[in-house]
């Protein structure tokens, strides 16, 4: 007698992530980039907004810059693609820049705005 629920795909909620293990390579990759204006990382610096790895093993990520007019736009998004496409297991990278919500020092993490010398009240 077969069991009709092994036969059904279990939802997409319930299925092992098969890219779970890259998390942290993903993110020491972030933590490898940083705003040449500024000796915190990107990561730390609160500008990556998130990420999704897809099941083709592509990441897909949103992040955004101190400022609009910042002086780097035309090169962190690059440098942020090319640590994560250089990791095993991934198979390409993009970066979209989003400005919504607004980067605030607020995003900034404790560490960062220690090192930075910031006030921690936001």
């Amino acid at each position: 007698m077969s069991n009709p629920l092994a036969e059904t795909p279990l939802p997409s909620l319930l299925r092992p992530r098969v890219h779970a293990d890259l998390h942290a390579q993903i993110t020491a990759a972030f933590k490898s980039v940083y705003d040449p204006e500024i000796p915190v990382d990107i990561y730390e610096l609160g500008l990556i907004y998130g990420y999704d790895i897809q099941d083709n093993g592509h990441v897909a990520i949103q992040m955004t810059l101190t400022a609009p007019a910042c002086p780097e736009a035309g090169t962190l998004p690059g440098m942020v693609e090319s640590r994560v496409a250089e990791i095993d297991g991934v198979n390409g990278a993009s970066v979209e820049l989003v400005w919504d919500p607004p980067w605030t020092p607020a995003r900034m993490s404790e560490g960062a705005r220690l090192s930075l010398g910031m006030d921690m009240d936001f």
